[in-house]
């Protein structure tokens, strides 16, 4: 009996030891910490080969790993320990062949993200390392690009326009989009962001400080049950570096995040026009929470890319310092989309170079139209418990003529240092209560 028994132990514990996932020592897998010699193929390949095996861990011990895209898949974990930095290559060609993605929401096929995922479930980033994308060669094309459209028009000035041009069907796109974007789209060069997961399920992002992003930061796509939670993002000033940008997301939860970017702090989007308003994938079930946020265009902002819609969002406990707004709200006509049922509460800013409350729907200057499904909707914002010290324009919100904004309760906040009045156009049924700029009681009077 007493030998059956141990027999029975025995092979559980074999069993248990046979079903524990697999965790990969990257060093003792062969990758170079040199910084110098390509691990694509070696990172790609282990993920590979642990997914078919239901998956496991790619450990990252100290050390330098230079790396083109990685794809991630089912049940994979990349884990960096203190001293471990995931460098990505700045060769543009380590990130082809093009992949279908979303640019500023927009579908295309573009260049593979840093970190890509399709159709995946539980995948995790997390550790005490550094991710460094090695953005300024990205971002020194950008502008070249730029210039060389405004200065001479449509053409190709690297191998890549024509590859955009070749793998999208540029006129179905072009059709889709509003004219504010043409010149966007005419460029045909779009960076690639920095982590970009796409109809995944179960994806967790933690501890790790990312860096230096070619374009946003962290974008899922079409996620569900996304946490990201204590990472540290620090791109130097530089163009279109969101930090965390969830798009067409439900069920996401952001907190305990240091942020420093070119561009917005947290945005939360649903896809651009008329493309996306045909998916009508909203973003809802958002929190944010204990934040910081430092650097950047917005701290936490909605838009402009709504057309699937927001909802169900609440933001919580965070401190602004030194950004250009605050909390903004931002569409115009021709995106559609609806904006509703956001709270925000215990918020403290200061340094705030222009807004630190704005609700636009005039954010690109549209030409007047009827009321359509183009037109978009912003309604029922709850604001309260916020103090602002130093800012340009306190509180500004400006809807439009056909379609005003609505709904929207300030209570509680408390700003000083204030440059300019609060502005109110086209919106009704706001409700303030004890909201007071450099001492005084506002009133809402409206400006046309």
């Amino acid at each position: 009996m007493k030998l059956r028994m141990t027999l029975f132990f025995l092979f559980c514990f074999c069993v248990t030891i046979a079903l524990r996932a697999e965790r990969v020592d990257m060093i003792k897998a062969g990758a170079a910490t040199d910084g110098k010699s390509l691990n694509t193929r070696l990172i790609n390949s282990t993920i590979d080969r642990l997914n078919a095996n239901g998956g496991g861990t790619l450990y990252f011990p100290a050390g330098t790993y230079l790396t083109g895209s990685i794809h991630l898949k089912s049940n994979i974990t990349l884990e960096l320990e203190a001293g471990a930095t995931l460098l990505f290559s700045d060769n543009f060609d380590d990130y082809l062949p093009f992949v279908e993605m979303r640019y500023e929401g927009v579908m295309m096929k573009s260049f593979q993200p840093l970190i890509y995922a399709v159709d995946a479930e539980n995948i995790t980033i997390k550790g005490e390392g550094t991710l460094d994308g090695q953005g300024k060669k990205w971002w020194m094309e950008f502008f070249r690009v730029m210039i060389d459209l405004r200065d001479n028009g449509v053409r190709d000035i690297n191998k890549y326009q024509p590859m955009w041009d070749k793998e999208n069907d540029t006129k179905a796109i072009y059709a889709d989009t509003n004219e504010d974007y043409v010149g966007t789209l005419q460029r045909r060069f779009f960076r690639p962001p920095f982590i970009q997961t796409v109809r995944c399920k179960g994806v967790r992002i933690e501890g790790v400080k990312i860096i230096n992003s070619p374009f946003w930061t962290v974008n899922p796509e079409f996620c569900e049950n996304v946490v990201v939670k204590g990472i540290t993002i620090h791109n130097v000033p530089s163009p279109n570096t969101d930090g965390i940008n969830p798009e067409s997301c439900r069920n996401v939860h952001i907190s305990d995040c240091h942020i420093s970017v070119g561009d917005d702090c947290i945005t939360i989007k649903s896809g651009r026009d008329a493309q996306g308003r045909r998916l009508g994938v909203p973003c809802e079930n958002i929190t944010i929470t204990n934040c910081i946020m430092l650097a950047g265009h917005g701290g936490v902002v909605i838009g402009s890319e709504m057309s699937g819609g927001v909802r169900k969002v609440a933001i919580s406990n965070c401190i602004f310092d030194g950004t250009d707004r605050g909390i903004r709200l931002k569409s115009t006509r021709g995106r559609g989309g609806v904006v509703e049922d956001i709270r925000v509460s215990n918020i403290v800013m200061s340094n705030i170079k222009q807004e630190a409350v704005i609700l636009d729907l005039k954010y690109s200057k549209m030409p007047l139209e009827p009321k359509s499904e183009r037109t978009p909707i912003f309604r029922n914002v709850h604001i309260s418990g916020m103090t602002v010290t130093d800012v340009k324009t306190p509180i500004k919100i400006a809807g439009l003529e056909e379609a005003p904004i609505s709904d929207i309760v300030l209570r509680d906040i408390h700003i000083r240092g204030a440059g300019q009045k609060c502005v109110f156009e086209d919106c009704e049924r706001i409700t303030m209560d004890d909201v007071t700029v450099n001492g005084e009681e506002v009133k809402l009077v409206p400006t046309k």
